[in-house]
């Protein structure tokens, strides 16, 4: 079945983008594919380092900006920008890669990318994150790093709707003639060609999921877990958009999050947070601490290691290392961060029986619903516009003429619950769910099949590299 024994390496000292390269590895074998293509799959096709001037107050700063494009077996190819101090090109390149194979497990039909400007969104002024962001748009108009059909990008740590409005408002300028130019980004606020439930996405794409693994009574058994989410103790690392939204989410399914970690510490009460609650409580005071009823821990780090059933790090990468991962009591960690967990940690984990959900499944619901945005930006209609009075007709006939056979009426209430036309939000979340159920079907079967397979992120990878290799040979570069 194996081509070769992965090399055996230190695990402690990859760096990010060598982590995900140890990953592939991994995987490689299960794969059967040669390994020229291998090789093909795992090199980032290409990196574009700029540098440029931006006036801050009465000094010029040179800022210091990544455009990573990792493959190019699917166009155009997708991936976020972050603005963060610890932007380099390592981690850039980690992050387009696995935009790739993120793309790849969920049918989006994209190549990976990713983007990274090294600055403090949170300590420079707006007029200068605008300045920086219309500046970096242009620098990749210019090597045509960016449209409709070339790069998308989208929201990423540090960036928003606002960041996506401005790339936007920037192409359209350069480009005023391009008929699907809004399609160059995706992100956007609805009012600027955005798509409801796109803000959320990630998060409720980290929900579904969970549901779905924790659908399988025998999965769940041999973790002396209950099938379902009801009732099962969350821990997230992260009230960002990713942690807000999945906490919020998560509590429609039953769940309770025990503990939340962030910057300046984490709270925890076994009877639950409101994640608006605690959100308000942060923005009217700066810090989730002090919160009403909760228990403050000071180091928030330490929130991960508490009792739960499930622990989900969405925040940064490499938040569970060797070095707290024997302390970690969780029987699932959902990756909703992207590589929250290093390989050394994931080792240890393994080993004590802990489930670790990978985050280029579970956390793809982002770009999932960036490509119906881009669908949308493309069709140049807003989903549902074309059936939703028509399916709403329909179903008010099918109740009248239920009504006519019974000789019973239905009450205005029973009507109205029956009576809805898919809108633009219902369509989204639909897809969404139905995308993160298939995926995590695609991956758990191939794991099952594969008796010398050990865990669910080696499964992924491998589904991913089997999905772009059959996109090559589609092509007809591989015999």
């Amino acid at each position: 079945m194996a081509k070769k024994e992965t090399e055996k390496v230190d695990l402690k000292e990859l760096s990010f983008s060598q982590s995900v390269s140890y990953y592939f590895d991994k995987a490689a074998p299960f794969t059967k594919a040669p390994n020229g293509l291998l090789e093909q799959i795992k090199a980032c096709n290409s990196i574009y380092k700029m540098n440029f001037p931006v006036k801050f107050g009465s000094d010029v700063k040179v800022i210091e900006a990544y455009r990573v494009q990792h493959s190019h077996h699917r166009m155009p190819t997708k991936g976020g920008i972050r603005y963060s101090l610890h932007v380099d090109q390592d981690e850039v390149m980690a992050l387009a890669a696995l935009m790739t194979y993120k793309c790849a497990i969920v049918d989006v039909p994209f190549g990976g990318a990713k983007g990274g400007i090294k600055i403090s969104p949170r300590n420079t002024p707006p007029e200068v994150l605008e300045a920086v962001t219309r500046r970096y748009t242009t620098e990749l108009i210019k090597k045509n790093f960016i449209g409709p059909g070339l790069d998308v990008p989208a929201p990423d740590y540090g960036t928003g709707e606002k960041e996506m409005a401005i790339i936007m408002d920037t192409y359209m300028t350069m480009k005023p003639g391009d008929v699907d130019g809004y399609a160059c980004v995706t992100g956007k606020p609805v009012s600027q060609n955005g798509i409801h439930g796109r803000t959320e996405a990630t998060g409720r794409g980290v929900v579904y999921a969970l549901a779905q693994v924790c659908s399988y009574k025998d999965d769940m058994k041999k973790l002396g877990l209950e099938v379902g989410l009801d009732g099962k103790r969350v821990i997230i690392q992260g009230l960002g958009n990713v942690g807000f939204h999945t906490a919020n989410i998560i509590k429609e399914y039953g769940a309770k999050v025990i503990a939340i970690a962030e910057m300046e510490g984490a709270i925890y009460n076994e009877k639950g947070f409101d994640a608006k609650e605690v959100l308000a409580h942060r923005k009217a005071t700066g810090s989730i601490l002090n919160f009403p009823g909760a228990k403050n821990i000071k180091n928030s780090s330490h929130a991960l290691e508490l009792d739960c059933d499930i622990l989900i790090p969405a925040a940064l990468e490499k938040q569970i290392t060797e070095l707290n991962a024997p302390n970690i009591k969780a029987k699932i960690v959902a990756e909703a961060a992207n590589g929250p967990v290093t390989p050394a940690a994931e080792a240890i984990l393994l080993k004590k029986g802990v489930v670790i959900i990978p985050d280029i499944y579970i956390n793809a619901g982002g770009v999932t619903v960036s490509y119906f945005e881009w669908l949308k930006n493309l069709s140049h209609v807003r989903f549902g516009r074309m059936q939703k009075r028509f399916e709403e007709k329909a179903q008010r006939n099918m109740i009248d003429l239920v009504e006519s056979i019974t000789g019973q009426k239905a009450s205005r209430a029973q009507i109205e619950k029956v009576i809805h036309g898919a809108d633009e939000i219902d369509l989204v979340n639909s897809g969404l769910e139905d995308t993160m159920i298939k995926a995590y079907h695609d991956i758990r079967e191939f794991y099952k099949s594969e008796k010398n397979l050990k865990d669910l992120r080696t499964a992924a990878f491998a589904v991913s590299i089997n999905k772009i290799k059959d996109a090559y040979y589609a092509m007809g570069i591989f015999p």
